[in-house]
């Protein structure tokens, strides 16, 4: 069986939950310093000029604050922002009702962007380019091609792969923005925000002790902020301090490095069934009953940060700290130099 993530998709209800806390204005963001002085210069000069900005990609693992940036480009503009996805586009016609509904400085946000279709993302580039579409009423000998100018937009692509975006799409972008995962001390600025926001009664070292354990993402960390004032509401006196945050993070099985039942079974599968590794993903999905882009995407990016993880030409290693995390001697075989040939 699968094992339950704890660090799941957020619900509808969590949604209103981290709309809540998502900061409105780039003044108000926290971390991610080199990404918020280029959108300060850009939103900046395209004040400035009067005219909208260029279109933004950015990339970066889930939770780090895409979505949020979206928006704040489009508050700082005083626009409108149209919100949709790659996988929610399925046909020309899906992108041709949106793009003809955007009024001149309006945000067109699409998350997820590496998934497009080919044909719609085809299909976009002129109306990046030169802000127009050529639009097929009708295939075979009676169809027409009609070019329907379009206002000046601005588009916000999100994509958490960005090996892959076709290099035609990317080269449309004129500002690419990788977002890094956040330092200790940012997710404390974060979680100390979100308390004051929600209210909640906290003390510096309760507030740490829940950053160290957010994986170095501001969403998870305000999902953990969630647990943690429903248990001290209930089992304390609705104050977060350290041990009611130690005591959630045990309820929840949430270790002190963030790494939750998910995490230490990709580790433990790789150990166990393939002696730490060298192990395709595929296998190691397999072996798991996960599907390959949940452990892309989720699981391996952090692992990887936090050096538990290898990717060699052979496959996926454990390095030794991971041995030293889960209480296993090293196997030693992530010190062979002959493994990371390709």
């Amino acid at each position: 069986m699968p094992i339950e993530r704890v660090f799941t998709q957020a619900t509808p209800d969590e949604e209103q939950y981290f709309n809540a806390l998502r900061p409105r204005r780039l003044d108000e963001c926290i971390g991610q310093h080199a990404a918020r002085e280029q959108l300060r210069i850009a939103l900046d000069a395209a004040e400035k000029r009067g005219e909208p900005m260029d279109h933004v990609l950015l990339d970066g693992p889930p939770g780090l604050g895409k979505t949020t940036l979206a928006h704040i480009i489009a508050a700082e503009y005083g626009s409108q922002i149209r919100v949709t996805s790659g996988p929610a586009i399925t046909r020309q016609g899906d992108l041709m009702s949106i793009l003809t509904q955007l009024n001149t400085g309006d945000v067109l946000f699409i998350d997820e962007i590496h998934r497009l279709n080919k044909v719609v993302e085809e299909f976009l580039y002129p109306a990046l380019e030169d802000f127009r579409v050529d639009y097929t009423t009708d295939s075979g000998i009676g169809g027409r091609t009609i070019n329907f100018p379009l206002k000046r937009f601005t588009l916000v692509g999100a994509t958490t792969r960005a090996g892959m975006l076709s290099g035609a799409l990317r080269d449309r972008f004129g500002l690419i923005l990788h977002l890094k995962y956040y330092e200790l001390d940012e997710l404390a600025q974060i979680l100390a925000r979100s308390a004051r926001l929600l209210q909640i009664p906290s003390d510096d070292g309760g507030i740490r002790q829940l950053a160290a354990r957010s994986r170095g993402t501001p969403r998870i960390a305000n999902r953990l902020l969630r647990r943690v004032r429903d248990y001290a509401d209930v089992r304390g006196d609705g104050a977060m301090t350290p041990a009611i945050v130690d005591a959630t993070m045990e309820m929840m099985q949430v270790d002190a490095l963030g790494l939750d039942a998910l995490d230490r079974g990709y580790m433990t599968t790789l150990l166990q069934h393939y002696d730490g590794g060298p192990a395709g993903i595929e296998a190691i999905a397999a072996s798991m009953g996960h599907e390959r882009d949940t452990l892309e995407d989720v699981v391996e990016p952090y692992l990887l940060q936090i050096g538990f993880v290898v990717r060699t030409p052979r496959g996926r290693m454990l390095r030794p700290r991971a041995f030293e995390h889960l209480g296993v001697a090293d196997t030693g075989r992530s010190r062979d130099p002959t493994l990371f040939d390709a």
